[in-house]
């Protein structure tokens, strides 16, 4: 019998694109029951406010196709309505700058996730693409502290290997990939070893397998069918109930936008070149997400299995990573 689509709980553990209405319009068609959101990549406390001001007007603006996500029970009923619903998520601890009471502002308003660092050094650590990963730091203890106490959870896929290594130990809460490839199967700064996989896992963390054509195997060549193969391999190592995708979709961005999130701070140097960037053959827009459904039942997936990895592993550890 094949698998709704419809029927699944579909959760997205990190969608960085250029958000409008045409964008909430795909995650409807994609069957989008929740999806992480980034507020926040390089800006700084005022443009993430802002950043978030501008969601809330969407929210009033869009309110037929998504709400706010502030639990797992704000996420359930988003699921009953036939919305998206929100999570508000940063990509750095940028935006709290040098203010822990920062934390609980950004709670607050919504924010329920934030990965500690992007890509490179900040207050709290180093990033993957950093020539030397300081591992975390006194701040970044602090400031794990934070956001273990509020219920914020800690994201580490663009974060650097010691400073994840640190967090992971630190944290009083599960932490997560929510958006990393297997460097098993590509070898890349941004991509994760086995090794990495299991400690967190060990540590009662998620890994959110991403599809950025990039960190696949076949590179900007790759198909829908090698991000199944690349969520396999992670399944493989650490097990199903641990496993659940995050696209990082870039839809309605141009070129200029990768140029800024791939320098450093946004304006330093160039951390690396994608050269042309392609969308993964096979789910070019969030509404071809039904397509991953289809994909891992050709692939010979059970049912049980497409149900946890396409949301309900997500909700029940966002429900465990917010303290409800």
């Amino acid at each position: 019998m094949s698998v709704s689509h419809d029927d699944l709980i579909v959760i997205d553990g990190l969608i960085v694109s250029n958000w409008s209405e045409d964008v909430f319009r795909h995650m409807r068609k994609g069957g989008l029951t929740a999806a992480n959101c980034t507020c926040c990549v390089w800006e700084g406390f005022a443009d993430t406010m802002a950043n978030i001001a501008q969601w809330n007007g969407w929210f009033r603006e869009h309110g037929d196709l998504i709400v706010k996500a502030r639990s797992a029970a704000d996420i359930r009923r988003a699921k009953e309505e036939g919305r998206t619903a929100i999570i508000l998520g940063f990509q750095n601890t940028s935006a709290f700058e040098d203010r822990l009471g920062a934390v609980q502002l950004f709670k607050d308003v919504g924010v329920g996730i934030a990965q500690l660092t992007y890509n490179t050094q900040n207050y709290a650590g180093s990033g993957c693409y950093e020539s030397r990963d300081s591992g975390l730091s006194d701040w970044g203890r602090e400031l794990v502290a934070e956001m273990n106490r509020v219920g914020m959870l800690i994201d580490l896929s663009h974060v650097g290997a010691r400073t994840s290594e640190d967090t992971i130990r630190e944290s009083a809460r599960p932490v997560a990939y929510t958006h990393c490839c297997p460097s098993a199967l590509k070898e890349h700064p941004r991509n994760k070893s086995d090794e990495q996989f299991r400690f967190i896992v060990e540590h009662g963390g998620m890994v959110g397998v991403t599809m950025f054509p990039a960190f696949l195997k076949r590179g900007m060549e790759s198909s829908v069918e090698d991000y199944v193969e690349a969520m396999e391999h992670v399944i493989d190592v650490v097990g199903e109930d641990s496993v659940a995708y995050g696209t990082d979709f870039t839809q309605g961005h141009d070129m200029g936008f990768f140029d800024w999130i791939t320098d450093d701070k946004g304006n330093a140097r160039s951390l690396i070149k994608f050269g042309e960037i392609k969308d993964l053959k096979g789910i070019e827009t969030i509404g071809d997400t039904p397509n991953l459904t289809r994909t891992m039942e050709r692939a010979g997936w059970p049912e049980g299995r497409i149900r946890k990895v396409m949301g309900e592993n997500w909700l029940r550890f966002l429900a465990e990573a917010w303290g409800e």
